[in-house]
């Protein structure tokens, strides 16, 4: 059975012993192969919540409970992170910063991932990804942040105008409940987008190919 205060000690001897993402993703990988178990020992997942278990300056971890369908806009962590998917899955989208856009964009994505069930994927310290929950049912996955999550100043990128904004945790919660936002919550969330409530007015697709027409790379993880 997966043991919350056992899987926390492993991760923090993990952390003491080598302070990258390898050996706490080693703990992680271990705990998902079993994902049946970790439903028992954390419970079946019942709504799309953030469940913090563990915190401190060097080590958060947390269990992320994705809304069907659910997506989160292209964010940054500022420290490395494992994910580790024990129900559902997922799909990440990755970006890259870019300067001097016409459109002004900020950033242009620059590879995906998809993420099933015991996968125990790491993510350096710079990378900016947005997530979806593809599927009709919860995602649930288990977060392991080489440093203090809630403390840590980040930044979201809104996600039709692709420009930085400060992260806005208000607005994860908003998601996680299902909620559909009125004209003043979508004009709180993008203040880039002009006014305009989801529907209306030009979006534009963004791609996998850069500027100079060649197949851009992502790092997902550490080389």
């Amino acid at each position: 059975m997966f043991d919350v205060d056992q899987f926390v000690a492993d991760c923090r001897a993990a952390v003491a012993q080598d302070p990258t993402h390898m050996a706490a993703r080693e703990v992680l990988a271990r705990a998902v192969a079993e994902p049946s178990a970790v439903i028992e020992g954390l419970g079946e997942p019942k709504r799309g919540e953030v469940q913090k278990l563990y915190q401190s300056p060097e080590l958060t971890i947390i269990n992320v409970v994705w809304a069907p369908y659910m997506t989160v806009m292209p964010h940054n962590h500022e420290m490395w992170a494992v994910i580790g998917i024990y129900t559902g899955r997922e799909d990440n989208m990755f970006w890259r910063r870019i300067d001097d856009a016409e459109d002004g964009r900020q950033i242009e994505a620059a590879g995906a991932t998809a993420m099933c069930v015991k996968d125990a994927i790491p993510l350096g310290p710079d990378i900016i990804h947005s997530v979806t929950n593809p599927i009709p049912r919860l995602t649930g996955a288990i977060h392991v942040y080489g440093g203090d999550f809630y403390e840590v100043e980040r930044s979201e990128w809104d996600p039709e105008a692709l420009t930085e904004q400060s992260y806005d945790v208000e607005k994860i919660l908003r998601l996680l409940g299902g909620k559909v936002p009125n004209r003043r919550t979508w004009e709180k969330d993008h203040p880039a987008a002009e006014g305009k409530l989801p529907g209306f007015g030009k979006r534009k697709r963004a791609g996998v190919v850069g500027a100079d027409g060649n197949d851009l790379q992502v790092t997902v993880g550490f080389g």
